[in-house]
């Protein structure tokens, strides 16, 4: 992971704030925020959007510049993909999160048995998923479907959408969204 400290000190002295007042803004704490600038903690993506909403930037705007010095490769481990979920529940890793002039978010997810993503959520994107293992009701706007492995979806994201494992076990799916939302 890059060093980011720097640059949102830099973002948030461009804004003339000060860490008490981001940290007021933002709801993470000054002493967390502070850690973060000097790059004695790293945040997670909660955190960091929390701190770069209340700058008035995004993710992919943060890092746009950023990405370009980084070294890249097209490849990732297992223990390269960054987990954005609850390991419990629903697992999302991120494939790619460095990855420069990112356009979109592939994820690879995991639901444990029984693990809802809750109420149906829209958000302005496409995504489409391919089940690799066990099998989840996916509902998308009024229509509602089964799918098991080697079954896909593609849909239109402002369609209200849920996901269920209805398996015994653990569910998996490959996904895709775009633009990315993380």
């Amino acid at each position: 992971m890059p060093k980011i400290g720097s640059k949102l000190k830099e973002l948030r002295r461009r804004r003339d704030l000060g860490v008490r007042e981001l940290a007021a803004r933002s709801g993470i704490s000054h002493s967390t925020i502070s850690l973060i600038e000097r790059d004695r903690m790293s945040p997670s993506i909660d955190t960091l959007g929390a701190v770069l909403d209340a700058l008035g930037t995004t993710l992919p705007g943060f890092f746009s510049d950023l990405q370009s010095s980084l070294p890249y490769t097209p490849f990732y481990g297992a223990q390269d993909l960054v987990e954005i979920g609850k390991v419990d529940t629903i697992s999302y890793r991120v494939i790619g999160l460095d990855h420069p002039n990112r356009q979109l978010l592939m994820l690879h997810e995991r639901y444990a048995a029984g693990a809802d993503s809750g109420e149906a959520f829209t958000h302005a994107a496409q995504e489409a998923g391919m089940v690799l293992s066990g099998a989840v009701e996916v509902t998308v706007g009024g229509q509602q479907k089964v799918l098991r492995a080697g079954d896909g979806y593609y849909f239109d994201s402002r369609l209200p959408h849920r996901f269920r494992n209805v398996n015994d076990g653990e569910s998996e799916i490959l996904s895709a969204i775009t633009p990315p939302t993380y």
